[in-house]
């Protein structure tokens, strides 16, 4: 597991849990199985945890005990799994949504803008879409949306049209090929940060993020039982978005729906006022840390 990430907020994430010694939790980002064996400490022996990951390196890490179950799958059919595994309803669902070191640290796996390595991005390596495809075949206009919605990049329109004029030349297939060919549009002293929110639109698009975590909401509060409790850690503001308007109106737009005598209808409220972020200790000891969102809500 050592190449695996420290697990950021571990002690907030068990407590907001509220583990009951015989309840079932599920943690549908396995990673380095980080969270998943703490969690295993506060279970007793009629206690269950499931855990999700569709990226085959995650299953290196799975932890030998009867009372664990690993599902090689994507965590937006979280329902489905969790009723074949007999768990209909649970006590606890844990999402650290970020991407682990692991994968970045991967070269080959193309996450990271540090390394050479193709274009590819895919967390679920049986997955069809590249991030070289998008690069690739996207229109201008498509590639517009990207990098304006989920990388939130200024100047996206000029991407796309520099990536549509730059593959005339040939694909761009590499990490290198890419730089290369949006190398002017970088604003000076801002590198870094310019390509990260370009690689992190690639990315989303590529797994479906944002997708993918609207499913798994959505299922997440039929799964619980009432009092149990959703813990979701978030890196970027456009899951923390979906994650808060969730949580505060069960919905992703919009204003919360009423019932006839004008109560709420929401199936989550909120645990925490606002979201809870690391301590400077832990920021200083991981800088994953630093862009941490962790929000709490308890099935009504």
């Amino acid at each position: 597991m050592s190449n695996y990430h420290n697990p950021v907020m571990l002690q907030e994430c068990i407590e907001a849990l509220n583990i009951k010694p015989n309840g079932t939790y599920v943690d549908v980002t396995f990673g380095g199985g980080g969270h998943s064996r703490e969690i295993m400490k506060h279970l007793g022996e009629n206690g269950k945890l499931i855990a999700f990951d569709q990226d085959a390196d995650a299953q290196r890490n799975k932890i030998d005990d009867k009372r664990f179950v690993f599902v090689d799958q994507n965590f937006r059919y979280l329902k489905n799994f969790c009723r074949l595994h007999g768990a209909t309803k649970v006590d606890g669902i844990l999402a650290d949504l970020g991407v682990s070191s692991h994968q970045f640290d991967e070269a080959e796996r193309g996450f990271s803008i540090r390394f050479d390595a193709e274009l590819d991005m895919r967390m679920n390596q049986q997955s069809e879409l590249t991030a070289k495809q998008v690069v690739n075949t996207y229109s201008e206009a498509e590639l517009h949306r990207i990098f304006g919605i989920y990388g939130e990049i200024q100047n996206a329109k000029s991407l796309a049209k520099t990536i549509v004029t730059g593959r005339l030349n040939g694909q761009l297939s590499t990490v290198a090929d890419l730089k290369n060919t949006i190398t002017g549009l970088i604003p000076r002293g801002k590198e870094h940060k310019y390509l990260a929110q370009v690689f992190q639109a690639l990315r989303i698009e590529v797994n479906q993020e944002l997708e993918v975590l609207k499913d798994f909401l959505q299922q997440s509060a039929d799964v619980l039982a009432t009092g149990g409790r959703l813990v979701v850690m978030s890196y970027h503001s456009l899951e923390d978005r979906l994650v808060k308007n969730f949580i505060a109106k069960g919905k992703f737009s919009g204003e919360v729906e009423k019932d006839f005598y004008g109560n709420d209808q929401k199936p989550l409220e909120a645990v925490s006022r606002g979201a809870i972020t690391a301590t400077e200790e832990e920021i200083k000891e991981n800088n994953r840390a630093r862009s941490a969102k962790l929000r709490i809500a308890v099935k009504k």
